[in-house]
């Protein structure tokens, strides 16, 4: 059993922090949002005073924040100088690369181990300790890390060194955004030439254009019963999280020099949609935008 300080208690981080409690572990969160706090004290977990006082005994630290400015403060604000030596340090937020590969550098400089180790999966995946970790960081550390990611998540893969695991996430989500836009593109086409979505559905789900995007997340109501689209786009996974993450995305074409033009059109198209009501829905719901041309 490990005592974890669990920092960042949101739609995902508070089940993932439940999880862990499930497995055995001694969990101590902190998170600055009043509401957060709440749940999890109704959840049963420990709040500490601040995330230094959380880290003070843990044998683990796990951030899931926002953007990699935060987790970066919180490293040097005094996250790192309270830990024990030798803490390691889980960061699973959605950052930069490069974020990632300074943060890790901190941890070290400071003594400590150190994985980045963002997830795949959604608010469901959470729940249900399903997620996917794609990890970055030593064999040893890794090592380390990977009974308390299998006690969050389904899938964990080590993609190498510091930073990869964020690399394995921007990658994953560019490949994602283009192809939700696919779909949404070939629902509507197909609409305008007469075909029924649950008739599309069954020739594409089955076909050489099957993907995540049509198998699990239909942008259409019906033919999957527990995607978003039959929630009114309730998310899932909000269209502010793509723009986001496409952000890092494009961060990491330029900073690379890659001809991702597909990449590219799909960061400006889901900027586009997260600058209106499209924040606040879920991602698929791109394709009304798509439908009324405003995309």
């Amino acid at each position: 059993m490990s005592r974890i300080a669990f920092l960042g208690l949101g739609h995902m981080g508070l089940p993932m922090a439940v999880n862990l409690v499930k497995a055995g572990h001694e969990v101590h969160g902190f998170d600055l949002m009043p509401a957060a706090v709440d749940a999890a004290r109704a959840a049963g977990i420990p709040i500490a005073t601040s995330g230094a006082d959380a880290a003070h005994e843990a044998d683990v630290v796990i951030t899931m924040f926002p953007a990699g400015r935060h987790v970066l403060e919180a490293y040097e604000g005094g996250l790192l100088a309270a830990a024990s030596p030798g803490t390691l340090f889980i960061e699973s937020s959605t950052i930069a690369v490069d974020e990632a590969q300074a943060a890790h550098a901190l941890a070290v400089a400071a003594g400590h181990r150190s994985v980045d180790a963002p997830v795949s999966g959604g608010v469901v995946g959470a729940e249900n300790g399903t997620l996917a970790f794609m990890v970055g960081g030593s064999d040893d550390d890794f090592a380390a890390a990977l009974p308390l990611l299998e006690a969050m998540g389904k899938r964990i893969v080590h993609c190498g060194g510091p930073g990869l695991g964020q690399a394995a996430k921007v990658c994953n989500n560019m490949i994602l955004a283009v192809s939700q836009i696919a779909v949404g593109e070939a629902f509507v086409l197909g609409e305008r030439l007469g075909l029924s979505h649950e008739a599309l559905f069954d020739v594409v789900s089955q076909a050489s254009g099957q993907c995540w995007s049509i198998t699990t997340n239909c942008p259409v109501p019906g033919p999957v019963p527990t995607s978003p689209a039959n929630r009114d786009y309730q998310p899932g996974f909000a269209g502010a999280l793509m723009a986001k993450d496409l952000g890092l995305a494009l961060k990491a074409i330029e900073q690379t020099s890659t001809d991702a033009r597909m990449g590219r059109l799909a960061q400006q198209l889901y900027a586009a949609f997260a600058a209106g009501d499209g924040a606040g829905r879920d991602f698929s719901g791109i394709i009304t935008d798509i439908r009324a041309g405003t995309v």
